[in-house]
């Protein structure tokens, strides 16, 4: 019988270019987490991410927004920050604003089309005032005119300058509108912004923000007079974000010696990887996120991911899985007491350093450090 010639192998298959620009976005995001010399800013940056969230299903831009919007205003001033993250074309295209036109503007009247209120009522719910506190429905739909014309240039009949943000006056609502009680007159995409920065030193955003803030890096239910600590700096500082984090630092219930926070699993897997020194491959990290309820950038809601520890108590099964198969492909290159030392120090328990001490392999002891209380807890 004649032999048949091999068979060609088989083409790779070839990766969209939305999916190699969300993995490169994906790897900086986690290279700068892992690699970091300061931890502490590296967690703001992922905290004011999940505050001002936007999804990675609604816009390529997921990564770019906290590269943009995000990372450089985490020790600035909220004003700044707000501002950068409401008019970025990211989120602009997750809360449909490019679509909001004013009824009475040029374009609402040539074409009958209508308000988008998604944007405005998200800022005022989630991003600055807080969920039911000093604003009406009457205020969502006035802020909602008010940020009408802010759009984003489409890059089909635009290809130099598509995707970046752009005013357009024709579709923007006129007149003065009252939020909040203040009076704003007309005057195109700076009548916005003078909203965005009255919004910003609202005392209810200093509360909100301070509340935010303590839950993540404290307990689910924070002290009180800690937030009234952090409240009242911002306000004292007009809204410095540095200034606010350093109250964080210097207080005393930062410093207790129970950990009461679980660690989010992005967070969680970051940790393991910067203990162990491990790069980490991209595609097993995106894979272990989404078992885990923490696809990245992808949240359920505008709210972002939950800070509470009950959201991620179910998870911790298919952590120690995660943990396992971690283990077992990079554990005999690590002794587990080195990594315990840098990941925990001082926090590893007698029990848990017994515990390392008795396994029976490397991937055995890794394994049980990742999913010890210390390093399970923030």
């Amino acid at each position: 019988m004649e032999a048949k010639p091999d068979a060609p192998p088989p083409t790779p298959e070839k990766v969209p270019l939305p999916r190699q620009l969300f993995r490169k976005e994906a790897q900086a995001h986690f290279d700068a987490a892992i690699n970091a010399e300061i931890g502490l800013v590296e967690r703001l940056v992922w905290f004011w991410s999940n505050h001002f969230c936007v999804n990675a299903d609604a816009t390529v831009m997921a990564g770019g927004f906290e590269r943009e919007a995000i990372r450089p205003h985490v020790l600035g001033r909220f004003e700044d920050m707000l501002l950068a993250v409401e008019c970025h074309p990211a989120m602009l295209l997750y809360l449909n604003n490019e679509q909001s036109i004013g009824p009475e503007s040029v374009a609402g009247i040539n074409r009958d089309k209508g308000l988008n209120e998604n944007l405005a009522r998200e800022i005022l719910e989630l991003h600055t005032l807080g969920v039911r506190t000093v604003y009406s429905q009457a205020d969502v739909t006035n802020f909602a005119k008010v940020l009408t014309g802010w759009t984003v240039l489409p890059p089909v009949s635009n290809p130099d300058h598509g995707g970046e943000f752009a005013f357009l006056g024709r579709a923007h609502e006129p007149g003065i509108q009252t939020v909040i009680g203040n009076a704003y007159a007309e005057g195109g995409v700076a009548q916005g912004r003078v909203v965005l920065a009255d919004l910003a030193r609202h005392p209810a955003t200093a509360r909100h923000v301070a509340t935010k803030l303590a839950r993540h890096f404290i307990a689910d239910d924070p002290p009180s007079a800690l937030v009234e600590r952090l409240t009242q700096r911002y306000l004292d500082t007009d809204g410095d974000l540095k200034e606010v984090t350093i109250a964080l630092i210097a207080a005393s219930e930062s410093w207790v010696p129970e950990q009461s926070k679980i660690k989010r699993p992005n967070e969680w897997i970051a940790a393991a990887l910067r203990a162990t020194g491990e790069p980490g491959d991209i595609p097993r990290i995106l894979q272990a996120s989404n078992l885990l309820g923490e696809p990245l950038w992808r949240p359920p809601a505008p709210k972002g991911f939950s800070d509470d520890n009950a959201a991620w108590l179910d998870g911790l099964g298919q952590r120690l899985e995660i943990a396992n198969a971690f283990a077992h492909r990079e554990g005999l290159s690590h002794e587990p007491e080195a990594v315990m030392e840098t990941a925990l120090g001082p926090l590893a328990s007698t029990e848990t350093r017994s515990t390392i001490a008795r396994a029976e392999s490397r991937p055995q002891a890794l394994t049980m450090l990742l999913m010890t209380p210390e390093f399970l807890r923030r």
